[in-house]
């Protein structure tokens, strides 16, 4: 990456920085993810965390049962119903993740320079010496000298809740490891990750297809998070699955970066998801700490380019147990956005840690902060290079009401959509101002009943960036008169008034299809 890659206004005023931030109505363009649980689930915390500016709700299948996350997710729905606030459900598989099981749950004492054994044998209790893994093929994967990390909570470098092991020898199906940190694990289950080792699991467990099949099915879930992706194969498998299953066609596959694997084939993978997940916790773990940052930042550029939403893992970890992000996690969360994250999804932060609102919060106020500063004009233009010429007509409409807005300040683009496609490329360009996407629902058949489109793409746009759905009324056509369009639009805008997005006298542009015209216009608002 050039240095001009840094997307950010100068100069910035001293002054702007000691002047206090202004509230608005969308505290953040970027989205933020919210890992359900413990700390998480009751409705009047899940209410007070899409008040904070959560937008996607994830819901983590490599712990507890189908029933728990049930009941949370009737939870959620409660909330959302009684905040009058959007929120779509990410389903989070456990894929080829390596598990120690502590079923007595007591606290294990590992002590620096000891010795442990990882053991497939899964009947054995576990202890400071002896640890029970959930795969047997471990010891045919690594090596002497390979470096495996053990906790609830992946390596960091600053605290004692992972352990960092060293391949001593190979017994058998045992691997002898030597502890190279002293470390208590806590709870019932751990992580296992052996660095940059590849491990011989499908990419969905069989535990992953009947979660999806049963729950996911039941509740549509509008995202699939795939874990340890790390081939397009394991994308396209995923697609077909989904495909089978009906009414979950229509969900968004976000591959998950978690391992070198899935870094070697990453244009492949973007090439066939959705989206993209940046799993830092396991990837900071397999990279060098140095190649952490160039991964994010090209990665980053990639799926921008590609028009697909990235999300950024493991911003705030010190929020789990404290009030406050450190200074370099604060950093952190502002460079992601400036690097061109969609997205910020919180973990631990929020299934939990102790503060998940304000942890929400906080990070919703940094994301602000930091779009404030963001050098659209750089940006955009390297965008209209990058797409070339000929432009295909919806990018020309899509990049066009972008400049017309910027030129004449609008406060909001209002873009007519069925599919979500067009309302997605508008928000691929980064516009300074947030992006109505007017979802308009189409009927379907399966030969059996009629249905309505809609309800899944205005949800799915809740993780990219700028982009704000609204669920028109199914008697006005996408595609349709002018006079249909002209009380849409009506709607639309007195949406915007009654959230404060616009108000008198303010520029509107509008992107809608009037027949087989791509219109884009500008409106000023009367009194």
């Amino acid at each position: 990456m050039h240095s001009n890659h840094l997307l950010l206004e100068e100069p910035i005023r001293m002054a702007s920085i000691l002047e206090p931030s202004k509230a608005t109505f969308f505290p953040a363009m970027t989205k933020i993810v919210g890992t359900l649980g413990p700390k998480s689930r009751s409705v009047e915390v899940i209410a007070s965390c899409l008040n904070a500016g959560m937008s996607v709700a994830r819901f983590d299948f490599s712990w507890g049962n189908r029933e728990y996350h049930q009941e949370t997710l009737e939870n959620l729905k409660a909330a959302v119903k009684s905040t009058k606030k959007l929120c779509a459900v990410m389903l989070d598989t456990v894929g080829p993740e390596l598990q120690v099981a502590n079923k007595t749950g007591n606290p294990i004492a590992l002590l620096g320079d000891g010795l442990v054994v990882l053991t497939p044998d899964r009947g054995q209790e576990p202890s400071s010496e002896l640890l029970p893994i959930n795969f047997d093929g471990l010891a045919k994967a690594v090596k002497t000298g390979d470096t495996i990390f053990v906790g609830q909570y992946l390596f960091t470098g600053s605290e004692t809740t992972s352990v960092w092991l060293e391949v001593s020898e190979i017994k058998g199906e045992d691997v002898v490891c030597s502890v190279k940190n002293s470390a208590t694990l806590a709870g019932s289950l751990f992580t296992l990750h052996a660095s940059q080792i590849h491990i011989d699991l499908p990419t969905l467990s069989d535990q992953d297809n009947e979660v999806i099949s049963s729950w996911g099915l039941q509740n549509k879930i509008d995202f699939l998070s795939l874990s340890y992706t790390r081939h397009a194969e394991d994308v396209r498998h995923a697609r077909k699955f989904l495909n089978k299953l009906g009414d979950l066609g229509q969900t968004q596959i976000f591959a998950k970066i978690e391992n070198m694997e899935g870094l070697t084939h990453f244009d492949e993978i973007l090439q066939e998801a959705d989206g993209i997940i940046l799993s830092r916790g396991n990837l900071g773990i397999d990279l060098p700490p140095e190649k952490v940052f160039l991964f994010q930042k090209a990665a980053l550029y990639k799926c921008n380019m590609a028009g697909k939403p990235a999300v950024v893992t493991r911003v705030v970890d010190s929020m789990t147990d404290n009030l406050r992000p450190t200074r370099a996690e604060a950093t952190d969360v502002a460079n992601a956005v400036l690097d061109g994250s969609d997205a910020i999804l919180l973990g631990a932060e929020t299934l939990r840690g102790l503060y998940p609102v304000d942890t929400i919060s906080t990070v919703g106020r940094i994301c602000a902060e930091a779009e404030k500063v963001f050098n659209q004009d750089l940006y955009f233009k390297r965008t209209v290079k990058y797409v070339g010429e000929p432009m295909t007509h919806l990018e020309s409409i899509a990049s066009s009401a972008v400049r017309a807005a910027i030129k004449v300040k609008a406060s909001v683009i209002i873009c007519f959509t069925s599919s979500g496609r067009a309302a997605r490329l508008i928000a691929k360009y980064r516009p300074t101002m947030p992006v109505l996407s007017v979802v308009i629902p189409r009927l379907k058949t399966n030969q059996l009943k009629w249905s309505f489109t809609g309800a899944f793409e205005a949800r799915q746009s809740l993780l990219v960036r700028g982009l704000y759905p609204m669920l028109a009324d199914p008697r006005h056509p996408a595609e349709s008169t002018s006079a249909t369009n002209e009380s849409v639009l009506k709607v639309a805008l007195d949406h915007g008034k009654a959230s404060g997005v616009v108000k008198s006298h303010d520029r509107v542009v509008v992107c809608q299809k009037v027949g087989d015209t791509s219109v884009v216009k500008i409106i000023e608002l009367e009194d």
